[in-house]
């Protein structure tokens, strides 16, 4: 097995608590599925939020979902002029046999403008 990181990132329609946990629950899930990882393969995830976001942590989601056992964190996105606004990002550690060129990073609802090379 390898260690590898996947990114993924999306867009938040309005910073609520609810809607942050749907969608990062969905981002999650979906980053898990597209690339075939079961949650024994985590090794961490770190989610970041931009400064426009207040409603909850990110790393919530993740427990929802069953994942009290994966180390997470949670830290605030630069504020960079311009950037795109209510956005929660991910990376996650995983240990998987898949090569570095076929990993899915995952962008979703808007956030996919983030990294258009890299965006499925």
């Amino acid at each position: 097995m390898a260690y590898r990181a996947i990114r993924g990132a999306t867009q938040l329609e309005r910073d609520e608590r609810d809607h942050l946990l749907r969608r990062t629950a969905e981002l999650i899930t979906k980053v898990m599925h597209d690339n075939n990882i079961d949650s024994s393969q985590l090794v961490s995830i770190y989610f970041s939020a931009t400064q426009d976001i207040h409603s909850e942590f990110p790393a919530l989601a993740a427990r929802e979902l069953g994942l009290g056992d994966v180390p997470l964190m949670c830290g605030i996105e630069m504020d960079v002029t311009g950037s795109m606004p209510r956005v929660i990002r991910l990376m996650m550690t995983c240990d998987i046999d898949t090569p570095r060129s076929e990993i899915k990073h995952i962008y979703l609802r808007g956030a996919e403008a983030l990294r258009l090379d890299l965006a499925q």
